[in-house]
């Protein structure tokens, strides 16, 4: 992880105050020597509980929507760093609410896109999840749809904007997340799971934001950027985390995988692999950059799921991630 690439540098994140959002802005303030920082995100309420937080003289805070693409062009003016981790992600509303989540994640992610190139922002990370691999609910659709947009961005930009996508699993602690159902469920004695088997991948915010500033620092534009993170069964998150509670088993949910996957078969021929991380590169005819990317090529037949993956979490690492007195456990 480098973030001499950032120095100096006016560095812009849509979403910039979700969780995400909020944790890469930290580091930056701490680590990065930008020049200007600027959150941009449509809750002005989270906008001034920041601006209380962190008094630091670089930050900038834009309210607007990336649905809004003057808003967008605006505030991209004199910008040369993106990081675009604006997006709605719960997935049982998105199923019930689809449309909302066709006009942020992919028309919005289009507007980024579009605002990026016309104000000559010179890199734009777009931040995904393994569920927009091969997608079976809405929210992965409309990330696939977001990273197919992305990539091929690139086709327009003329190497003037470069734009990369970083894609990885579950962050650990985030709001909303399962770790939040479960310490509030314990309070009852009764945890719902909706199967044994299921399993995820897992990593803690500060490796997906250190994924984040390899990616700004050595993109090229067009590479997926996927890390090496651990797996973990849901039942023995539950375990972990309440031990002493009755589990009911509540079949799976609407647009729910047992197992996730971050590569598939088919994209792994086009891939390579560092000690931490999996690069995926384009198959695009402006893609001229395979005889430079380094690494080791993935072997034939190559996937990257939670149920196989080599590194599992166990109990006391999950705990000693979250902490014993964070979400209540």
């Amino acid at each position: 992880m480098s973030v001499a690439s950032l120095v100096d540098k006016t560095i812009l994140i849509t979403g910039g105050t979700g969780f995400f959002g909020q944790r890469f802005v930290e580091r930056l303030i701490k680590e990065s020597g930008a020049k200007k920082i600027i959150v941009f995100s449509r809750d002005e309420y989270k906008q001034r509980i920041m601006q209380a937080q962190m008094t630091d003289p670089r930050l900038r805070f834009f309210i607007g929507d990336v649905r809004d693409k003057d808003r967008l062009t605006r505030a991209f003016f004199g910008v040369e760093m993106v990081v675009h981790a604006a997006a709605l992600k719960q997935v049982p509303a998105l199923e019930y609410n689809p449309f909302e989540a066709v006009a942020t994640n992919i028309l919005g992610t289009q507007n980024v896109i579009n605002a990026a190139i016309d104000c000559g922002v010179e890199k734009l990370v777009f931040i995904s999840t393994d569920k927009a691999v091969n997608p079976v609910n809405t929210y992965g659709a409309t990330k696939m749809c977001a990273e197919r947009l992305v990539i091929s961005g690139n086709a327009y930009s003329a190497g003037r904007t470069k734009l990369s996508v970083v894609r990885y699993g579950n962050v650990v602690g985030s709001r909303g997340s399962i770790l939040d159902i479960i310490a509030e469920q314990k309070k009852t004695g009764v945890v719902t799971l909706t199967h044994e088997e299921m399993t995820r991948f897992w990593i803690t915010h500060d490796q997906g934001i250190d994924l984040v500033f390899l990616a700004l620092s050595s993109m090229v534009g067009g590479e997926t950027f996927i890390p090496k993170i651990p797996s973990m069964k849901i039942v023995d998150v539950i375990n972990a985390i309440a031990p002493n509670c009755v589990r009911k088993i509540i079949g799976i949910r609407p647009g729910e995988k047992i197992h996730e996957v971050l590569i598939t078969e088919e994209e792994a021929r086009h891939g390579v692999e560092f000690e931490k991380y999996y690069l995926l590169f384009p198959l695009y005819d402006w893609w001229k950059n395979q005889d430079f990317i380094g690494g080791r090529k993935l072997p034939e037949n190559f996937r990257y799921a939670s149920d196989s993956n080599t590194e599992w979490l166990t109990a006391d690492g999950l705990l000693r991630i979250v902490g014993v007195h964070s979400c209540g456990i």
